[in-house]
C-alpha cells in the first residue's frame, strides 16, 4: 500500500483553487451567486471553501500527530504551540501588510489600532492548535464524544446567551464576547459594524471540524485502501449531510457565526467529495487533467494562499491613473487595470468578465504551485 494518497492533495488542491476563485472575482459587484457567501442563513458553493480547508487540516493531521504522539509531552507540545503561533502571526502580518495604505494622494501607514486581529489563517492555528491538544490528552474514542459535545455546548451557548434573536446578526452572543477580548477597532467591518466572522467564540464550531477531518484521515488510514473504507467514508458522509440539513431546522445553517449545523453539514460534503476523489483516483486510477491541476495546489496549500493574498495588496500600493465612467481622471491598482480593460468588457454580462479574471488569477498562480512542486519545493507553515 501506498503511504501517500494523491486524492488528499487534490482535496486540498480543489479547497485553495476554489478559495482563490471565490476570494479573487474582477468586481465583488459582478460576481454569479453562487461565488459569493450567503448574505446570512443558508449555504452557497463559497460557503464551502473555509470549513473544506479546516476539514483538510484536521485530515492531514491524522498522517502526523499519531506519530508526534509517541514522542515525549514537552516534545509534541513544542511542535504544535510553534506552529499555531506561526500561522497566526502569518495571518496577523497578512492584515496588517503592506503597512502603508494611500488615503487621498497621501502614502499614510496603517496604525495598528485599526488592525483586524483575526482572520482565515488565525482561525486555523487556533483551531488546530486546540484540537491538536485535545487529540493528544484523549483516544480516538473521545474524541468523537468531545467533538459532538463542543457543537451541542455551542447551540446551547447560543440559545440561551443570544437574547430574543440569538441567530441573528444583532443577537449572536459571539459578537459581544470579542467585542470584550479583542475591542471594536481590531475586528471586521465588512458588515457595517463591528462583527467577527473568525471571531474566539464561534471557533468552538471550527474546532469540531477539524476533529472531523483527523477521525475522517484515520478511519482511511486503518481501513487501507478498500471498498470497506470507502463505503464507510459514503455512508458518514451522508449520514452527517442528513443530520446537518435537519440541525438547520432548529440551528441555522450560518457561515458567519459557523453554526453547529453549517459544521455538520459541509463536513459531511466535505467527506463525499474527498470520498469521490479517492475512489476516481485511488480505485480507478483515472488521473486525469484535473488530477494534475489540482495536484501543485495541494503540496503547498497554505504557502499558495499566503501568496494570492501579499501580491494583490504589494501591487495595491502601485496606482495607474485611469477615467471613471463620468471621465473623471482617477487612480487604480495594476490589477484593477488589468480586469477593466483586458477582462470587464469581453462579454455583455459582466460576471462572465468578473470570473475570466478570476481563472486568470488561479492559472498564475498554479504555475507558482507547478515550478515548486517540480523542483520539490513544499513551504509548511
Amino acid at each position: 500500500m501506498q503511504n501517500r494518497y494523491l486524492s488528499l492533495d487534490a482535496f486540498r488542491g480543489f479547497t485553495v483553487a476554489l478559495m482563490i476563485l471565490v476570494n479573487n472575482p474582477g468586481s465583488y459587484s459582478s460576481i454569479f451567486w453562487p461565488l459569493d457567501h450567503a448574505k446570512w442563513d443558508g449555504c452557497t458553493l463559497t460557503d464551502l471553501v473555509f470549513p473544506f480547508f479546516l476539514f483538510a487540516v484536521g485530515n492531514a493531521a491524522a498522517f502526523v500527530l499519531p506519530k508526534q504522539k509517541g514522542t515525549d509531552a514537552v516534545s509534541y507540545l513544542n511542535k504544535i504551540f510553534k506552529r499555531s503561533i506561526f500561522i497566526f502571526l502569518v495571518g496577523l502580518f497578512l492584515n496588517w501588510f503592506p503597512f502603508f495604505k494611500w488615503e487621498s494622494d497621501t502614502l499614510i501607514f496603517k496604525i495598528w489600532e485599526n488592525v483586524r486581529i483575526l482572520g482565515v489563517l488565525q482561525r486555523i492555528a487556533i483551531c488546530y492548535l486546540i484540537s491538536a491538544l485535545i487529540i493528544y490528552f484523549f483516544n480516538e474514542k473521545r474524541l468523537f464524544y468531545i467533538g459532538a459535545f463542543l457543537l451541542i455546548l455551542y447551540w446551547f451557548l447560543c440559545f440561551y446567551l443570544g437574547g430574543s434573536l440569538p441567530y441573528s446578526m444583532e443577537g449572536f452572543v459571539g459578537t459581544r464576547f470579542d467585542s470584550m477580548i479583542l475591542g471594536q477597532s481590531h475586528m471586521y467591518m465588512g458588515e457595517g459594524t463591528p462583527f467577527e466572522p473568525e471571531g474566539l467564540f464561534s471557533s468552538i464550531g471550527a474546532i469540531s471540524q477539524v476533529i472531523i477531518g483527523y477521525l475522517v484521515g484515520l478511519l482511511i488510514i486503518n481501513k487501507g485502501r478498500s471498498y470497506e473504507m470507502l463505503s464507510d467514508l459514503f455512508f458518514v458522509g451522508v449520514v452527517l449531510v442528513i443530520i446537518g440539513l435537519t440541525w438547520n431546522l432548529s440551528f441555522p445553517v450560518n457561515k458567519k457565526i459557523w453554526s453547529s449545523s453549517y459544521t455538520i453539514l459541509t463536513s459531511g460534503m466535505a467527506i463525499l467529495i474527498l470520498a469521490s476523489f479517492i475512489y476516481i483516483i485511488e480505485f480507478k486510477a483515472l488521473k486525469k487533467i484535473w488530477v494534475t491541476f489540482l495536484e501543485p495546489f495541494g503540496k503547498n496549500p497554505l504557502f499558495i494562499f499566503v501568496l494570492s493574498g501579499v501580491i494583490p495588496r504589494l501591487l495595491g500600493l502601485i496606482r495607474i491613473h485611469a477615467m471613471d465612467e463620468n471621465g473623471k481622471t482617477v487612480f487604480i491598482s495594476p490589477l484593477k487595470w488589468l480586469y477593466e480593460n483586458a477582462f470587464k468588457n469581453l462579454f455583455v454580462d459582466l460576471r462572465v468578465g468578473s470570473l475570466l479574471y478570476a481563472v486568470f488569477f488561479i492559472t498564475v498562480f498554479w504555475v507558482i504551485a507547478y515550478c515548486l512542486d517540480k523542483k520539490k519545493i513544499y513551504i509548511k507553515l
